[in-house]
């Protein structure tokens, strides 16, 4: 398929544009679900959904983790020992508390 683009005026060769882009646009959506639904019919073989295989997770729902260690000046504040430490737990080892002091 060839077009003589020296032919056409500007009013046709931005209707062209316009409509290539819109085909683009299409073509790629299309694409988009093919591959989703392959994808998915491969999770399918081995027994897994698509989502279970992008979260990283089996199907079961990890618990959240009890907490270690407790805030003195607040009780209700506690932290897990994972992630970022707390501004309290800072706090507390700059005063010269040893983290054990924390722990529940």
């Amino acid at each position: 398929m060839t077009l003589d683009l020296e032919a056409l005026s500007r009013k046709e060769l931005l209707q062209l544009k316009t409509d290539v882009e819109e085909a683009l646009k299409n073509a790629e959506q299309r694409e988009r679900q093919e591959a989703l639904k392959a994808a998915e019919e491969a999770a399918a073989k081995f027994g897994f959904s698509l989502d279970e295989i992008a979260s990283g997770r089996s199907g079961a729902k990890r618990s959240k983790a009890t907490p270690k260690y407790r805030n003195p000046a607040n009780p209700e504040e506690t932290w897990t020992g994972r992630g970022r430490k707390p501004h309290w737990i800072h706090t507390a080892l700059t005063q010269g508390l040893d983290i054990s002091e924390l722990e529940i």
